[in-house]
């Protein structure tokens, strides 16, 4: 698979100047100080420089929910890509089940739906112990599109399995996961297992996971899987069995209500990253993304803080100016903007303890012409091996084997 600079800038370093303003912008998720010699480009994170603050990041409304014990979240405009409030945008934590909005942002049109596959043993093989399962089993033939409602509805490592070996396995599947992620630009994800099953360094974002929802729901098939509330599964034979999402605030499931104007997107469970959220909902013809990861509390905490996040993005949010843009996809063109920091290095988005809301505003200037590209070619480099040896030693994901606890 080729570099991430490879994919953006092409073989031939030296011609740079050839580069456009789109291809050099949202090169990275973390701080990259330079010489004093680019100076004036001191920094550049993807999405906007408030996003690598640690702490409340909202510019010109009040009223948020004040009871989030969530490590990170964000509140954008899906439409837009506007972020308008968020909390360690970039903090790297595990995703969970989230992560399977970024397989389907990789493998779902490679299919399909009335295509029928008929499920061996091999494709079942390879399943982590204690994962969450929809009950395929082998010598049963499924059509591609009750796979993907096992990956949806039910969060279905099996369904993800019987799929990734359909794309050619496991590993090419990952391998292609972290390309998009790339192309995405979610730099602060780090692919090992197509699932998001609790693996060594297996790593996203709010900021990341926000783009691969926002990304899937241009996508008719994605959105109507991820709003689906039940279907019939095959159980062999003539038989079936019913399935149904284990969103909460799509089925009202488990005490909570129903979400008004909920359309997605994917949530996540396991023992050790504790519960994640994706969520997305339209009212007013405005569609808002919340992404919640890792409240303290139990398993409702997740959607209680989803919804009051979104409540507030449809009343005090509308108010609110933006503290950041979720940036198109490189092959889509890449952002139009680059946010700079003036004269300080950007804090790493995993560091330090929460903090209060940060103020005032950062420089919007475009990155343009030969030396500016080689400035920021230079530090992409830089930052591609911090990062690299940054994830060599991440803290295992073991919670879900050593705590016991299952996926979803």
């Amino acid at each position: 698979m080729k570099s991430l600079l490879d994919a953006v800038y092409g073989p031939r370093v030296r011609e740079c100047s050839r580069l456009s303003r789109r291809a050099v912008l949202g090169l990275t998720a973390a701080a990259l100080p330079l010489s004093t010699a680019t100076s004036a480009a001191a920094a550049t994170v993807v999405g906007g420089e408030r996003l690598a603050r640690t702490g409340v990041q909202v510019r010109g409304a009040g009223g948020l929910p004040k009871k989030l014990t969530a490590r990170s979240w964000l509140v954008a405009d899906c439409e837009s890509g506007e972020v308008l409030a968020a909390f360690d945008a970039h903090r790297r934590l595990a995703p969970a089940s989230t992560l399977k909005m970024l397989f389907a942002d990789t493998v779902l049109k490679k299919f399909d739906r009335a295509e029928r596959y008929k499920v061996t043993d091999a494709d079942l093989a390879d399943i982590p112990a204690g994962s969450s399962l929809v009950g395929i089993k082998p010598g049963i033939t499924y059509t591609v599109e009750q796979l993907w409602q096992g990956v949806f509805l039910r969060s279905g490592n099996d369904a993800v399995h019987v799929l990734s070996h359909m794309n050619g396995g496991i590993a090419k599947t990952v391998a292609e996961m972290q390309a998009k992620a790339a192309d995405l630009q979610a730099l602060d994800t780090h692919v090992v297992s197509p699932d998001g099953f609790d693996h060594k360094g297996q790593l996203s974002s709010a900021y990341d996971l926000t783009l691969f929802a926002r990304h899937g729901l241009k996508d008719p098939d994605f959105r109507a899987y991820c709003g689906t509330r039940t279907a019939d599964f095959p159980a062999g034979g003539k038989k079936t069995f019913q399935i149904q999402n284990t969103d909460r605030l799509l089925t009202g499931a488990w005490g909570l209500k129903t979400y008004d104007g909920l359309i997605g997107v994917k949530n996540g469970y396991t023992s050790h990253a504790g519960n994640t959220f994706t969520g997305a909902a339209t009212r007013g013809g405005r569609t808002l993304l919340v992404t919640v990861m890792h409240p303290d509390e139990g398993g409702n905490a997740v959607y209680e803080h989803t919804a009051a996040l979104l409540d507030w993005g449809f009343t005090h949010g509308r108010s609110a100016r933006p503290v950041g843009l979720l940036v198109e996809p490189l092959s889509a063109g890449g952002a139009s903007a680059t946010p700079v920091p003036a004269r300080k290095t950007v804090q790493a988005a995993a560091a330090g303890a929460p903090g209060s809301a940060s103020g005032g505003g950062s420089a919007w200037r475009i990155a343009e012409g030969a030396a500016g590209a080689l400035a920021l070619l230079g530090a992409g480099a830089w930052t591609l091996r911090r990062r690299r040896a940054r994830t060599a030693g991440a803290p295992a994901d073991d919670g879900a084997e050593t705590g016991g606890g299952r996926r979803r």
